[in-house]
């Protein structure tokens, strides 16, 4: 049984600013899932929400208590028991639309590159890294970062 990567978009924006969006988010996705240090012991669920600044604002606010939009929030599920024939839900990843297309164009780099590094963020996030911990978590998790990008032909973002 393959992973279940569900995906909403709210902000139609998305759509149009990113060719073949779903495949794109399919491939980031199955990227950091391939890359993970402690791989799911089966299928996996992974939601991906592509939404706007108002929306992340709202979310960052209620649950980081930090009220201004990110470019990307992720929310890991709790633990649950494995189910044979079921994909174990492992998180919900969250972008926002205005503030990923301009730190593409700050960063002179592809919407879709740009969307891409953060959805294999995310979805490390979801599966316990965290770069917020210490210096060598965080050179851990871009090292994983540009492994999952590379095997989509992405370059590396922190060069």
């Amino acid at each position: 049984m393959p992973h279940e990567i569900d995906l909403a978009v709210e902000d139609a924006r998305w759509e149009t600013a990113v060719p073949d969006l779903e495949a794109l988010v399919t491939r980031a996705v199955e990227a950091g899932l391939s890359v993970a240090p402690e791989k799911p012991g089966g299928p996996v669920e992974v939601s991906v929400l592509l939404t706007d600044d108002a929306a992340v604002r709202e979310l960052n606010r209620t649950w980081r208590g930090k009220d201004k939009p990110t470019n990307v929030l992720s929310f890991p599920a709790a633990p649950q028991p494995r189910h044979a024939g079921i994909a174990t839900p492992l998180g919900d990843v969250v972008l926002a639309y205005e503030t990923l297309v301009r730190e593409s164009a700050e960063q002179s780099k592809p919407l879709q590159n740009h969307l891409a590094h953060l959805l294999v963020h995310g979805t490390l996030h979801c599966l316990g890294q965290d770069h917020e911990i210490g210096e060598a978590e965080a050179d851990a998790m871009e090292a994983l970062e540009v492994a999952a990008l590379a095997t989509l032909g992405i370059p590396d973002p922190y060069a």
